[in-house]
């Protein structure tokens, strides 16, 4: 991946297999996730270092207990290349890590170069964006560092 598709991903969300860590599981001492599962893109920043970190949001099939969790449709999905079954990005947690690490994950075994499904409609970014922002004005935003 290079970077101008990093910055691209600033204005239009994309969505990336990363074995999402939950934040309760980080809490109870888990380093990696369970389970690798898309997720969205949310933010790309330079830290001091010039490394990358960035900010991802986990889909899930399961209706989250989040008042702002986005659902995508069965269109975006397909469009995308996911399955057709129902999927929401959960708002109320981030994972944080270096990019590219050893949590990025290619689409599928026969394109282990490609790393992203495409870019989330500027919609859904949208309002992904709205669900990150109202979880952090409540304080509920969990944040799991990757690094």
């Amino acid at each position: 991946m290079n970077r101008p598709w990093l910055c691209q991903s600033l204005q239009r969300a994309s969505s990336s297999p990363i074995p999402n860590l939950w934040h309760d599981q980080h809490l109870a001492g888990a380093e990696e996730g369970r389970k690798v599962r898309p997720c969205a893109i949310v933010v790309a920043t330079a830290d001091e270092d010039g490394d990358t970190r960035v900010y991802v949001a986990p889909i899930t099939h399961s209706r989250p207990d989040d008042p702002h969790a986005v659902e995508l449709s069965t269109a975006v999905k397909l469009r995308l290349g996911l399955d057709d079954a129902p999927s929401w990005i959960v708002t109320s947690e981030l994972n944080r890590f270096i990019w590219p690490g050893y949590d990025l994950r290619p689409v599928a075994w026969d394109k282990p170069d490609v790393f992203a499904w495409g870019f989330l409609p500027v919609g859904i970014f949208a309002a992904l964006k709205q669900g990150i922002a109202a979880h952090r004005r409540e304080r509920h935003l969990r944040l799991t560092p990757r690094e």
